[in-house]
């Protein structure tokens, strides 16, 4: 299938297939003209890709991990021994952003309870140019 109905059946744009290409996560063939076509593969690879970027992996880490994964039913399995270990690793780094995040949120937290009772709520307020 040409790059469009790839589009079509994925619902990624061609910018981002592109992307996935040049980050070495999807190997379209080429016909002799330099057009990509795309396999039912492909298909399953990019949603592999799209669920691996929504558990907040990496490009980088994806490319690692992308070969190590089988299809479970809707969701990913390894297949690599050494993939639960680097896995459990993403997932501390996540853990200590999320936590760094809950701390800044408290913080904001803190400075718009000490404002005054009466200030319009969040969002509603223009911000000062100077």
């Amino acid at each position: 299938m040409r790059i469009g109905e790839m589009v079509r059946r994925t619902g990624v744009s061609e910018r981002l297939l592109r992307y996935y290409e040049e980050q070495g996560l999807l190997a379209p063939a080429r016909l002799p003209s330099g057009y990509r076509v795309y396999s039912d593969a492909d298909v399953d690879t990019v949603r592999r890709i799209r669920t691996l970027l929504a558990a907040g992996l990496s490009t980088t880490t994806i490319a690692q991990v992308l070969p190590c994964v089988r299809d479970d039913g809707p969701n990913l399995a390894p297949v690599c021994s050494e993939l639960v270990a680097q896995l459990r690793r993403e997932r501390e780094r996540i853990t200590h952003t999320i936590e760094d995040l809950q701390a800044s949120q408290g913080m904001l937290d803190a400075v718009i309870a000490a404002g005054p009772a009466d200030a319009a709520p969040a969002g509603r307020q223009p911000i000062s140019q100077g």
